[in-house]
């Protein structure tokens, strides 16, 4: 059990990456509490006295509050946050809506921040030596066209990574982000199910393939266990190959 007596938050957790990070992280010991921003609870296979569900948008600080809060309450503590909800948006710098740019930068970025800054405190408060997961992306590495505000979210998410793991190293507060390259999920699959789409990601993918989400899962748990203890203001690119090139 990597994560026995842990307590863990995971955003965006209705489906994709944060269901699989979820549903790994109680299989590993955790207690989670795992959120999105549906009204209902969202079907995991996980033990209910094991994990709870709340309602939460991200881009709103008033909501991750209460999210943090409610871990709190519920379990006690907070060990590991894993900010991992977010949006993929498109349009290019001629033509992007200042709706789409605030609403990915609100989730993306702002959300991250909400996420990073509200768990640092508590954690500092408490005295937890915790992990703190950010998810970004290649795309907050590299560019690809038509993803203007996608890409300045996911680069703003590496710098904030950074500079929080500077902050909070002190207090033994550990801060990593992972950068996935294209791994199907339900925000994916529309683009991947085109051919030539495919043909674009697979032939810039040295591994071949396009990504599941079990292998953003395992990297997360391996950032937010006691086997990462040395590491921290790294991003792990989980990306087959994509960025090395």
């Amino acid at each position: 059990m990597r994560l026995e007596n842990k307590i863990a938050i995971v955003t965006g957790a209705a489906s994709g990456l944060g269901k699989a990070m979820a549903e790994l992280f109680v299989a590993e010991g955790a207690k989670v509490v795992y959120s999105d921003i549906y009204d209902a609870p969202v079907d995991l296979t996980i033990d209910a006295e094991k994990a709870i569900y709340v309602k939460c948008d991200v881009a709103k600080r008033e909501e991750v509050a209460t999210l943090i809060q409610k871990a709190i309450e519920k379990f006690g503590a907070l060990d590991i946050m894993i900010n991992n909800a977010g949006v993929g948006t498109t349009g290019s710098i001629l033509d992007v809506k200042d709706d789409v740019w605030e609403k990915t930068i609100g989730v993306n970025l702002s959300g991250t921040f909400y996420g990073s800054q509200l768990a640092a405190q508590v954690m500092k408060e408490k005295g937890i030596k915790g992990s703190i997961v950010n998810l970004s992306s290649i795309l907050g590495t590299v560019g690809l066209p038509g993803t203007v505000a996608y890409c300045a979210s996911k680069g703003g998410v590496v710098q904030l990574t950074h500079a929080a793991a500077l902050d909070l190293a002190s207090y033994g507060i550990r801060v990593n982000a992972i950068a996935p390259g294209f791994i199907l999920t339900n925000m994916t699959k529309g683009m991947l199910n085109n051919d030539s789409f495919n043909k674009l990601v697979t032939g810039n993918t040295p591994l071949g393939y396009v990504g599941e989400a079990n292998d953003i899962a395992y990297a997360a748990l391996y950032l937010a266990s006691d086997e990462a203890k040395y590491v921290t203001g790294t991003i792990l690119h989980v990306d087959g190959g994509w960025t090395a090139r």
